[in-house]
């Protein structure tokens, strides 16, 4: 078995296990960025991926520590000291790719970078801090680059641009229930933001030894025009619309992967994402005189994150057992972005996949993977100046979290 046949049997391969990394990433990560379909051997290529996440993160313990806006779930003392806090969800990817010439590859993706779902419900102790929060995005990119030869192998000039879309809602208990005379006491927070940002990276190839190392960068994103809603009609009558602004993270990731022996690849991959601008993101109302609210000098809401830098390490090994089948197996470690506020601790995550060729242009793979969620708590804290989980506070213990994947690709 030649290396080159390492090099097509394996490098996607390798790709597609640590494809779970991300998806159980902290901070706001769903699919996070992804441009493995660009080194594809193929002069033309299209995929189509879908991972399915299922986190079982539970809090218990719950504490509602701030009397002002009533104690319990209902405001006046009810509600469960433990709740399930996460929601599974799906992650698409769709993907095509074109050789343009010898030396040009170009490519066009829609993917689903960020998100978060969580659902505890308005029937636990923390419903004055989170009844369901839920943050979707799409992101459509296009991404090319340039190679050239270099040395023993090819050196390769990455750049690109991106247009993403980011929007979701909150809802919480604002006030009891007996100091309305409107409704349950429930506010809901309606957002939505759009945004374009450009990626730029480099990387060198040795086909001979399936080698490739890449390092690639992709900008910020500034959502600088935030619209939406704050629907208090259950609480005081009012909807007012609202207004602000937010940088989703720059991305920095260095990736490499390289024959080992005949048949065998290991890879391996560092990224950092800068989650530390995420901290306390303020809304203003559009007419502050809607309510007594919208004159609140730091906002008439504000979505608390105060999050750190995600750091996200992995690595494994694949083999190619055959013309038609590869397999691989990874580790991956996750840094928590939560500063004693929230449950983003670290994750570990252990993934297996598969994949089978039945001829040269098709290939079909099937991966899974399981984590542990570690355990710890949620307090009030202050971070910069700024003042988190003053509503309630709870702990949580070591959890799982499972995912499957499977993606086709089709070459012509």
């Amino acid at each position: 078995m030649n290396t080159k046949r390492i090099s097509k049997g394996l490098m996607v391969l390798a790709a597609g296990c640590a494809f779970h990394a991300p998806a159980m990433a902290g901070g706001l990560e769903r699919g996070g960025y992804n441009i493995d379909l660009l080194f594809d051997q193929g002069r033309f290529a299209a995929e189509s991926a879908v991972t399915y996440v299922n986190p079982q993160r539970k809090v218990k313990n719950v504490r509602d520590v701030d009397a002002t806006d009533g104690l319990g779930a209902n405001g006046i003392g009810g509600g469960d000291d433990s709740a399930d806090d996460s929601e599974s969800y799906w992650v698409p990817r769709v993907g095509v790719k074109a050789g343009i010439g010898d030396s040009v590859d170009c490519m066009f993706d829609y993917s689903e970078p960020w998100g978060a779902h969580t659902k505890p419900g308005a029937d636990w102790l923390g419903a004055n801090e989170n009844i369901e929060t839920k943050v979707e995005s799409e992101n459509y990119a296009a991404t090319c680059s340039y190679r050239f030869d270099a040395g023993p192998g090819q050196l390769r000039l990455i750049g690109g641009v991106f247009y993403q879309e980011v929007y979701g809602f909150k809802e919480r208990l604002v006030v009891p229930d007996a100091a309305t005379p409107f409704g349950n006491g429930v506010g809901r927070l309606d957002l939505e933001g759009d945004g374009w940002g450009w990626r730029a990276g480099v990387a060198y190839e040795i086909p001979e030894y399936a080698f490739r190392a890449s390092l690639v960068y992709n900008s910020e994103v500034n959502l600088n025009d935030i619209t939406g809603t704050l629907d208090l009609s259950q609480v005081n009558g009012t909807s007012p619309d609202v207004y602000g602004s937010q940088k989703m993270p720059d991305v920095v990731e260095l990736k490499v992967q390289s024959g080992i022996a005949p048949g065998w690849l290991a890879f391996g991959s560092v990224k950092w994402t800068d989650w530390s601008q995420l901290q306390k993101v303020r809304f203003y109302c559009d007419d502050p005189s809607v309510t007594a609210a919208c004159l609140r000098p730091g906002g008439v809401t504000t979505l608390d994150l105060g999050y750190r830098d995600g750091w996200t390490i992995s690595g494994g090994v694949g083999h190619k057992f055959n013309e038609q089948w590869s397999g691989a197996v990874s580790v991956t470690w996750d840094r928590g972005t939560s500063q004693g506020f929230g449950t983003q601790t670290d994750t570990w995550t252990f993934g297996a996949g598969a994949s089978y060729t039945p001829n040269q242009n098709v290939e079909v793979r099937l991966a899974g993977a399981i984590g542990i969620l570690t355990g710890g708590s949620s307090s009030t804290v202050t971070l910069d100046g700024e003042t988190y989980g003053q509503r309630v506070n709870y702990e949580f213990d070591d959890d799982l979290v499972a995912a499957i994947s499977t993606s086709v690709k089709v070459r012509f």
